[in-house]
């Protein structure tokens, strides 16, 4: 590896700068498996399973499990149903 002395400067080695096509896919993976996580950790914590939040919301248990394991694009309405609907949480969104 070259004198690389950051994160950002790892993803540039591997993916390219941003805007490159590389490195826009790795940023929307990237993107997919934290709110996969974070809606995992959201239902763990409200004791329900996957079919649960599914029928509560209206969607499929798979499409719960492809969200939780990052392999599913998910639309922000879609993420504040499964949130605010199906597990009584409030969704933040902020803009940094």
């Amino acid at each position: 590896m070259k004198n690389i002395t950051d994160f950002e400067d790892i993803l540039k080695d591997k993916f390219g700068e941003k805007g490159s096509s590389s490195r826009d896919k790795y940023d929307a993976d990237s993107l997919a498996f934290r709110l996969g996580v974070m809606l995992k950790e959201a239902r763990n914590d409200a004791m329900i399973t996957q079919d649960e939040l599914a029928k509560r919301t209206g969607t499929k248990k798979s499409y719960i499990s492809r969200i939780e394991r990052g392999q599913s694009d998910i639309q922000i309405s879609t993420y504040y149903k499964l949130i605010e609907i199906g597990l009584g949480k409030q969704l933040n969104i902020s803009i940094g």
